[in-house]
């Protein structure tokens, strides 16, 4: 019985091919050769799709391995004294070290510090100096310059410093020395810099002792007011200047400066330069973001947009009458006013009330240096700078 079954089973399937082969023999030679073009069709695209895939995975490939280049340090999260989410901001803090032997990671000095701030909606960015001689709360409760915490603990305890004294959310940094922007600039082109003649001057000097740390040769520029196409030791010693007027404070506008054409520029730059970037500066960067984040930083690169450049705090003076300590130290004036007007300036909080953290700051650097509220703020801001200033409301000056 099943042997007849399976019979009947193959007469009927030979039947239906039979019956396949009859209509195709009645199609047209035109509806033939559409249907052959159909299929041509979709073997061209999904050959397409299956390059466009491998050509991504080339380049995610690329970006890993020229990635990989980078000194990648993992931070405790719980040693960052985070204050509370900043919302939409990604804030990085971004340190240049005065290293003179390539350390990366603690026991050097911050020459530079800077909270560069992204906001992820709109693709703008702000830069913000703090200037290294702030007197600041230290991890232990004492009260030191802002530059001393990356020599202390490096940058868990620089981070730290920020979060804790201005009421923030950083959880990252980038962290470089002379050497690895005067590579940046050369390879770049140089940059070109409008000085006065005093400037002029001292570049000479500066860029003389960094030629000598990074190994380079130096030749002298024409120490007179212009603007003159500087390589990358005279950038980098523009922007370590400080006996000007402004000093401290104008040297913070000059690395804003430096730092601004330097991306500027970057973005302009074909991908040999880039390339050749990479290879050169990534081994003298040490930073805490993941191959992840920074893949995305780089697929967004031409997005960004610089809207905002400052130093902090906005009202300040200086003080050799600091009690119990030595030396000459930054003085915030209102320390909570301060702090207030950053958050208003980068995160667009108004009336942003400090945390009990930062008002105990307030009252102890007035007791400390005995500058009150309504002190007379110097000068910090200079031209060029931008979306935030030297004043806020309420400031005598």
């Amino acid at each position: 019985m099943s042997k007849n079954k399976s019979v009947e089973r193959r007469s009927v399937e030979k039947k239906r091919k039979g019956d396949r082969r009859g209509k195709d023999k009645r199609i047209s030679p035109q509806e033939r050769q559409k249907k052959r073009r159909k299929r041509k069709r979709k073997r061209v695209l999904l050959l397409c799709f299956e390059l466009f895939i491998l050509a991504i995975l080339c380049v995610v490939g690329y970006g890993m391995l020229k990635l990989g280049k980078l000194d990648i340090n993992i931070l405790n999260q719980n040693n960052l004294e985070v204050y509370k989410d900043t919302g939409p901001y990604t804030n990085i803090a971004c340190f240049g070290l005065d290293s003179r032997n390539g350390e990366l990671e603690g026991g050097v000095q911050s020459d530079s510090i800077m909270i560069v701030s992204i906001n992820n909606e709109t693709n703008d960015v702000t830069m913000t100096s703090v200037y290294r001689d702030t007197l600041l709360q230290q991890a232990d409760g004492s009260y030191e310059k802002a530059n001393s915490a990356y020599n202390r603990g490096g940058p868990e305890a620089a981070i730290s410093l920020l979060n804790r004294n201005f009421d923030l959310d950083i959880r990252n940094y980038v962290s470089v020395n002379f050497s690895a922007l005067v590579d940046v600039i050369d390879a770049l082109g140089g940059l070109e810099i409008d000085m006065t003649e005093e400037e002029a001057f001292y570049c000479n000097g500066y860029a003389f002792e960094t030629a000598q740390v990074v190994g380079k040769d130096m030749q002298k520029i024409d120490e007179v007011a212009g603007t003159q196409l500087l390589d990358g030791v005279h950038a980098v010693g523009y922007a370590r200047i400080r006996y000007t007027e402004g000093n401290d404070f104008k040297r913070t506008a000059r690395q804003r400066e430096v730092l601004q054409k330097t991306v500027d520029k970057a973005k302009k730059a074909n991908l040999l330069t880039l390339n050749k970037i990479v290879d050169k500066v990534f081994p003298q960067i040490s930073t805490s973001l993941s191959i992840t984040d920074m893949l995305g930083f780089a697929a967004n690169i031409l997005n960004y947009n610089i809207v905002g450049t400052t130093g902090f705090p906005y009202a300040v003076t200086t003080s050799e009458d600091v009690r119990n300590h030595t030396g000459s130290y930054v003085v915030p004036i209102d320390f909570v006013g301060n702090v207030s007007q950053l958050h208003q300036n980068i995160f667009a909080e108004e009336w942003y009330e400090p945390s009990i953290k930062v008002k105990q700051i307030h009252d102890d650097i007035i007791y400390l240096t005995g500058v009150s509220e309504n002190a007379q703020a110097m000068q910090t801001t200079f031209e060029g700078d931008t979306g935030g200033g030297g004043t806020f409301e309420g400031d005598t000056q």
